[in-house]
């Protein structure tokens, strides 16, 4: 069984059952950035964290986990759908527990981090978090392997990083959650983000930390 894609170009002269793409995996891709976000939840966590640079990897955090998430439900969880004997119901499963993320995140991003709810917030992402890693790690991301292609994954790879460009930087838990809807409004309302984001100065990226506040 593979995994079905969106139509591919075709490409010259090559067969494309032995085409290699160049770049990363859909499952190493995801796996860095799960890696990458669970190192901005525990430098959130951080007590001796300035309040100056909590608010900082906030709003890094916010954007990345929100652009992260966009990715996987345009074609991560599409592909379990359409790969996986239980594949709907998992695909299923995982989009709720993204709403209720987002949901978390849009909390965490209107609490000031002097506010005594602050941690309460914290603390509800990086759990939520957590099981979204362990999900990927455990259960979704091998099952895909033993189903897929290198060459399948690394194209899909490629499409969740043009996804992730193009994606809100700012939670909205409401949205579509599926394709094609969500291939159509997330782009959409990526660009209200963006315009937000430079307007207010607001950094959505871990390169755009001081080199001492990134995790």
């Amino acid at each position: 069984m593979t995994v079905p894609l969106p139509p591919l170009p075709p490409t010259a002269g090559v067969d494309d059952d032995h085409y290699r793409p160049g770049g990363l995996s859909m499952v190493d891709l995801l796996t860095e950035e799960h890696e990458q976000i669970g190192a901005l939840c525990r430098e959130l966590a951080d007590p001796a964290l300035a309040a100056d640079q909590r608010h900082r990897v906030a709003e890094v955090l916010v954007a990345t986990v929100t652009r992260h998430l966009s990715g996987e439900e345009q074609y991560l969880y599409p592909s379990v759908r359409g790969a996986l004997a239980d594949g709907a119901e998992v695909a299923d499963r995982e989009i709720a527990a993204d709403a209720d993320l987002l949901r978390a995140l849009r909390e965490l991003s209107g609490t000031a981090s002097d506010d005594p709810a602050y941690g309460a917030a914290v603390a509800e992402v990086t759990g939520q978090v957590d099981r979204h890693t362990r999900a990927a790690t455990t259960e979704i991301f091998p099952a895909l392997r033993t189903v897929a292609s290198e060459a399948e994954l690394i194209r899909l790879g490629n499409r969740v990083q043009i996804a992730e460009e193009a994606a809100p930087t700012r939670p909205h838990p409401d949205t579509p959650a599926t394709p094609p809807w969500n291939r159509i409004v997330e782009p959409a309302v990526g660009v209200v983000d963006k315009v937000r984001d430079a307007v207010t100065g607001r950094q959505t990226y871990v390169d755009d930390l001081p080199d001492g506040t990134r995790p």
